[in-house]
């Protein structure tokens, strides 16, 4: 676990270079192919993908942040004690065709088991609530309910972490993961903004609630920004571009919030419309 009380979490200035009570939280795409699609895959995104079962298992053993485990269909016999552990530690373990190994396989000796790894450790909710804390601040946080692109993800990270927000909370499923896409993208800023990993995003948002933090869902239909307070402890959901904000999301949320607009495109790039809203919740902060 990365120690996100030391100095580099702790910037009070806030200058840089759509879409309280008690209760714990639940803790929390990559890009494949071996020139398969056309293109030969960076030595960060080389590194990030563990295969074998000896591979695999002592990156489980060792505590490494993984997103996810996939293994081939019908290979439980060999790799069954591989998946328990996983499933133990909350990782993600999927069973998936043969060949889909195959094409994200570098060894071609993957053993009917790959490990896709994040870029960066995750952090905790309350990693992100202490970080606010340490900085006398109210809370701001980026909820992605949906975010499967991890450009889109990076770039969203990286506007967070200039604006000054206190991190960004993902869900287990239908997300993209900290890989190295979403890294190159998120330029630096994994380095100094936590990133949650949630199983149950409607009950976090319930938890965030209990502790005095408002939600609030970018969607179209609602309040304009310019009208909504955003200097209280808050919690901008942003949702996939496809499906924008998922229905209990929504219902759970304390404000809906859309981003005024004149021309006739409906919508803005989920990283754009988290981009203005970030912007316009540091504009009110002063």
């Amino acid at each position: 676990m990365k120690d996100f009380n030391n100095n580099k979490f702790n910037k009070k200035d806030g200058h840089s270079s759509h879409p309280g009570g008690k209760g714990g939280f639940n803790k929390g795409g990559f890009r494949g192919g071996r020139d398969h699609g056309g293109f030969e895959r960076s030595e960060e995104e080389k590194a990030l993908i563990m295969e074998g079962k000896n591979a695999v298992w002592e990156a489980l053993e060792s505590g490494r942040a993984i997103d996810k485990i996939l293994f081939a269909s019908g290979s439980h016999k060999t790799v069954g004690h591989i998946i328990a552990k996983a499933r133990e530690k909350g990782i993600m373990a999927q069973e998936t065709d043969k060949r889909k190994l195959d094409k994200l396989s570098e060894t071609g000796s993957h053993q009917g088991i790959i490990a896709l790894c994040a870029a960066a450790e995750y952090a905790e909710v309350e990693d992100i609530l202490n970080l606010a804390a340490d900085r006398d601040e109210k809370p701001l946080i980026i909820i992605c309910d949906g975010i499967t692109d991890p450009h889109n993800l990076g770039a969203i990270i990286r506007t967070a972490e200039i604006v000054g927000a206190h991190g960004i909370i993902v869900p287990k499923r239908r997300s993209a993961g900290l890989n190295a896409a979403c890294a190159k993208a998120a330029a630096g800023a994994l380095e100094y903004l936590p990133v949650a990993k949630v199983s149950n995003l409607q009950q976090t948002i319930e938890e965030l609630k209990e502790k005095g933090i408002f939600i609030f869902a970018a969607d179209m239909g609602g309040a304009a920004m310019y009208e909504l307070d955003f200097t209280v402890p808050a919690a901008i959901v942003i949702g996939s571009e496809g499906e924008g904000i998922s229905r209990m999301v929504r219902e759970k949320s304390d404000h809906i919030v859309s981003i005024p607009q004149k021309g006739r495109i409906q919508s803005l790039n989920a990283s754009n419309a988290a981009a203005v809203l970030l912007y316009e919740a540091f504009r009110q902060r002063g």
